[in-house]
């Protein structure tokens, strides 16, 4: 009898995660039409289309289709890949099919590109290295919760670049001024400490002496997630460029800075890593001092 009620307790907690994956994949289609119409005022139409929302409808789309051979091999060695590209070809279709866009558009296509292009073959090449991305373990069989993730990750992509898109496809052009040149500069501050943060620890880890040791060194001494801090400055950047071009209900597209921020410092970025370094090394002497002494986002300068 216990174990019956054990059994049926599981089913209803599986069955709960389910009806929450489901509501979550719902929300998140909801917020991404509200953003593809606040994004789409101002903005380029082909064949009487919003270019944004199409762009938008589509970072759902790729999302979905990937995930049906991904659900069926119970893999998510593509996921990553998947959101990287999404980006790319994306932005190459707002590009092209945005009649008179201008060098801020074309800029800030390129800087989308260059930075989906490094990430993505950065987190494809890892993936490939473990063969497994742990996260995923508890997900895969269950249909909503793994639909959930892509879908999530479509919102991802449309939250992050709606921005850059928004700018790319608006009609109101602004030559390349103050903003677009202060706006690169941190854009490239952010993107160089996000790929160097990255290198070093990749090859930190390739290090055999350091199997079960923390990065302590180089862009990790000045703080614990470098890598972070790199990737929502880069954002900022992008926003600071697309501001001269934003109006009316384009406007809300400067959600995509404070979404990054927040993702990163508040949900799937810092808490987590945090977590599983407390776990893993909390109580060493030298990891507390590291904790203690190291800025958990921020670098330290001195």
């Amino acid at each position: 009898m216990q174990q019956r009620a054990a059994g049926c307790e599981r089913d209803v907690s599986v069955n709960e995660k389910s009806r929450k994956a489901l509501i979550s994949i719902v929300i998140a289609v909801v917020v991404a039409v509200l953003i593809a119409l606040a994004g789409s005022q101002g903005g380029a139409r082909i064949g009487g289309f919003p270019v944004f929302a199409l762009g938008v409808a589509a970072a759902f789309v790729i999302q979905w289709l990937v995930f049906i051979p991904s659900y069926k091999a119970q893999t998510e060695k593509f996921y990553d890949l998947t959101g990287a590209l999404t980006y790319i070809s994306i932005t190459v279709f707002l590009v092209l099919a945005s009649p008179g866009i201008d060098a801020r558009g074309m800029l800030l296509a390129a800087m989308v590109v260059l930075w989906a292009a490094r990430l993505g073959s950065f987190l494809f090449l890892r993936i490939s290295k473990h063969g497994k991305d742990d996260r995923f373990d508890e997900l895969k069989p269950d249909l909503f919760r793994f639909l959930n993730t892509w879908t999530i990750q479509g919102l991802w992509v449309v939250l992050t670049a709606a921005l850059a898109w928004v700018a790319i496809t608006s009609d109101k052009k602004v030559g390349l001024d103050a903003f677009f040149w202060v706006g690169l500069l941190v854009w490239a501050v952010g993107i160089s400490i996000e790929t160097v943060a990255d290198v070093q620890k990749n090859r930190f880890k390739d290090e055999a002496a350091n199997k079960g040791r923390f990065i302590s060194t180089g862009l990790w001494s000045k703080s614990r997630h470098p890598n972070y801090f790199g990737e929502i400055t880069l954002w900022v950047g992008v926003a600071i460029i697309a501001l001269p071009v934003l109006q009316g209900w384009q406007w809300a597209a400067l959600i995509s800075p404070v979404f990054v921020t927040l993702l990163l410092t508040k949900g799937s970025g810092v808490p987590p890593l945090e977590k599983k370094a407390d776990k893993k090394w909390g109580g060493q002497a030298d990891y507390e001092a590291y904790k203690k002494n190291t800025p958990v986002l921020v670098p330290r300068l001195k």
